[in-house]
């Protein structure tokens, strides 16, 4: 389970933007230049939460019980609880 928030930070000089674990104060630097990332935001899900993925549409799929979006790499619906089947070749790929 991740305890660490994952955040979008930037550096406002160039643009490019990095995804990393971040605590709240710290000050992270570009590898590149060495200049200060700006906190552009979190990340969801929300820390702590039992999956890594990105909440992105390619990274979900239909719980068959309630009907809600739930990540593809639990085993268990959030929503509802209730154990999901194994995804398809379809869904795996997606």
């Amino acid at each position: 389970m991740t305890t660490r928030q994952l955040y979008r930070l930037r550096n406002p000089a160039t643009g490019r933007e990095v995804v990393m674990e971040a605590e709240p104060g710290e000050i992270y630097l570009d590898h590149d230049s060495g200049e200060p990332l700006e906190v552009v935001g979190k990340l969801l899900p929300l820390a702590p939460w039992p999956s890594r993925l990105p909440w992105a549409i390619e990274n979900l799929r239909f719980c068959p019980w309630c009907d809600q979006l739930a990540q593809k790499d639990l085993n268990d619906c959030p929503t509802c609880g209730r154990r999901m089947g194994p995804l398809t070749g379809a869904e795996r790929h997606a």
